[in-house]
């Protein structure tokens, strides 16, 4: 898990180069301090996220008018269904939202963006989104992880002043990374960029697969492995480039289309004998991958601000239905079954918006590294976003799962939540699925045990440097192990939460029970541990959702504070409390009682064909 190796090298499989080419684009060190860090070592660090931020004055009365001016524009301008139906947003919507400055929220105002935060760009996204999610995907795919952010964090000065002003007029940009056979793991990545002879430019050859945006795109970030050299990391390293699509050698290979967000672009982009200029190098030579991984870091805190937003639409399309709609004498809703899906619904909204504004306040403040909450909030929010759209599809019935179209042709209410449920679940799967989500926090979450004990889990090293560490790591834990047992998380710790202090202080023990469970898991599974990847997602699903509590809570107080005498953030921050701590603590029981290794055991024989004749009966 943490061993350099390459390929070259005798008897490495491809598992572990994969390994390591993760590892090493990794970020290993720990510049400034995190909340999901420390909690998952044991400490609830409240100073980090209480009192909430609040968002610059200044920014927020320039930010104002332009969501205002968006919020027009996306309503009269952005049909959905239309857009759905034909599979294709139309040019003058794009070009009215670069009108608007849509493409440059992020950008700054020396490079002709508008130079606003992550909190007002998570809410124009918001407001697109809650009318077209593929309409927002422009917009996201652009900023997030397109051009602008990879450029802003590390282009040269020459390189902004060359593309930022463009890509904030509304010049569409895409992040070419994923290959046929290249998804989660990198290391075997088949897109080339040599150097040329006379050493101007690199020559660029390969195809990407499934970027957004890129058949409409001028602009490109495109990740390729450049050689081996001196002073390079890497055996095979990776590395970025900007291109642009109006080149010799840049084509669209083939427009992809999917189950839902019928409305984006997104397609196989080949590149053949590209020659793209020295200067067009992002950051340097094998730094590639950890750019990509830095910029989905920061790109991940939209698709939440996407998933509240839905969130938000699902409440309110099914409890208008459900007391409106009367069956067996009474409104649906006061029925015990719907009663609790529009409830939990209702909380869970309520909690998906509390963590985007908290990480987007948090990213604002420049202080904390918010990777894992980013990770976090996009786990979280996309099955959350899920199953809340589930729900809303079963309280409306028939309704919920007919088209717009076809509701509207009768003249009933056209809510589209058949098009959002399609369109939420790529949510899952891009910019990290879920399951890679899990084992990129669990990674983190381990981090700490493997610097201070990793050597001596590590059997490729010999036996004295082993026990040198099993020294050095029972002197760590002698002070560190006993410190996750003490502590305080009773009353009257956190009084000042009144109703909501029992959560975070159920929060503060679970922390250290997270902490010792990880640790137990350590001992008991040694290097073994990173194969229990089952194990690993409940730890990070405890941590999830004890960060879920400790946003709801701190944004409720930050509610009550703007608005006195309101106690309704309370209720729902009580509600949302109460089902996170439900989940906590089935995981906890599971993580020694569980089925893991016996369906892992049925997977391996269902995959060597033990159990075909179960699939007899069907047609090929």
């Amino acid at each position: 898990m943490n061993a350099p190796s390459s390929k070259d090298q005798p008897g490495i499989s491809d598992a572990q180069e994969s390994r390591d080419v993760a590892e090493g684009a990794r970020e290993s060190r720990w510049h400034k301090r995190s909340f999901m860090k420390e909690l998952f070592g044991g400490r609830l660090s409240l100073d980090l996220i209480h009192p909430h931020a609040e968002q610059d004055p200044e920014e927020a009365a320039r930010a104002a008018p332009f969501l205002e001016q968006l919020e027009r524009f996306t309503v009269e301008h952005v049909d959905g269904d239309a857009f759905d139906r034909e599979g294709w947003v139309p040019d003058s919507v794009l070009e009215g939202l670069a009108a608007l400055g849509a493409y440059g929220i992020k950008i700054p105002r020396e490079y002709g963006g508008l130079g606003l935060s992550q909190t007002s760009y998570n809410r124009a996204l918001a407001l697109v989104a809650s009318r077209c999610a593929s309409t927002a995907a422009f917009l996201s795919a652009h900023q997030s992880i397109g051009v602008p952010t990879p450029l802003v964090l590390f282009g040269t000065e020459e390189q902004k002043r060359k593309y930022l002003p463009r890509a904030a007029a509304g010049e569409l940009s895409a992040f070419a990374l994923t290959e046929a056979m290249v998804g989660s793991d990198p290391a075997n990545m088949s897109t080339v960029a040599r150097l040329s002879d006379d050493g101007e430019h690199y020559i660029l050859n390969g195809e990407k697969l499934w970027t957004t945006n890129g058949p409409r795109s001028r602009l490109l970030v495109v990740m390729a492995r450049t050689p081996a050299r001196a002073g390079v990391k890497g055996a095979r390293p990776i590395s970025a480039f900007i291109v642009e699509t109006d080149w010799p050698g840049v084509e669209v290979a083939q427009i992809c289309r999917f189950m839902g967000l019928n409305g984006i672009s997104n397609g196989v982009l080949r590149f053949t004998d590209v020659k793209v200029p020295r200067e067009n190098l992002l950051w340097g030579e094998g730094m590639g991958l950890k750019l990509a991984l830095i910029t989905l870091n920061t790109g991940r805190l939209a698709l939440p601000a996407f998933c509240a937003a839905g969130a938000k639409g699902f409440l309110r399309t099914s409890r208008k239905w459900a007391a409106e709609r009367v069956q067996w004498g009474a409104p649906i809703g006061k029925h015990d079954a719907v009663a609790q899906k529009v409830g939990r619904m209702a909380a869970e909204a309520f909690a998906m918006d509390a963590v985007v504004e908290l990480a987007a306040a948090m990213s604002g403040q420049g202080k904390l590294d918010i990777r894992l909450e980013a990770a976090m909030a996009k786990l979280w929010h996309s099955e959350k976003c899920w199953d809340l759209v589930n729900d809303a599809v079963q309280v409306r019935g028939g309704r919920g799962y007919e088209t717009a179209d076809s509701l509207r042709a009768r003249g009933e209410d056209p809510a589209p939540l058949e098009r959002y449920l399609r369109d939420s679940r790529i949510n899952l799967i891009f910019e990290g699925t879920s399951e890679i989500m899990r084992l990129f926090m669990a990674r983190e979450a381990v981090d700490h045990h493997l610097s201070v004990a990793g050597n001596v889990i590590d059997a490729r090293l010999p036996t004295s440097k082993r026990l040198a560490a099993l020294l050095k790591a029972g002197m760590h834990y002698a002070v560190w192990y006993p410190g996750r047992w003490l502590g305080w998380g009773r009353w009257p710790r956190y009084a000042e939460f009144g109703v909501l202090a029992r959560h975070m202080r159920y929060a503060d023990r679970k922390s250290r029970k997270l902490a010792r469970a990880i640790f137990h898991a350590m001992l008991r599974f040694g290097p073994k541990l990173e194969q229990r990847q089952l194990l690993l997602a409940r730890f990070v699903d405890i941590g999830a959702d004890l960060f879920v509590i400790s946003a709801s809570c701190v944004r409720a107080m930050k509610l009550q504070k703007d608005g006195p005498g309101d106690r309704s953030p309370n209720e729902l921050a009580d509600a949302a409390c109460a089902l996170a701590r439900r989940r906590i603590d089935a995981r906890f029981r599971a993580v020694l009682r569980n089925d893991d290794s016996q369906l892992y055991r049925v997977a391996r024989r269902a995959m060597a064909d033990r159990y075909e004749w179960l699939e007899e009966g069907i047609c090929d």
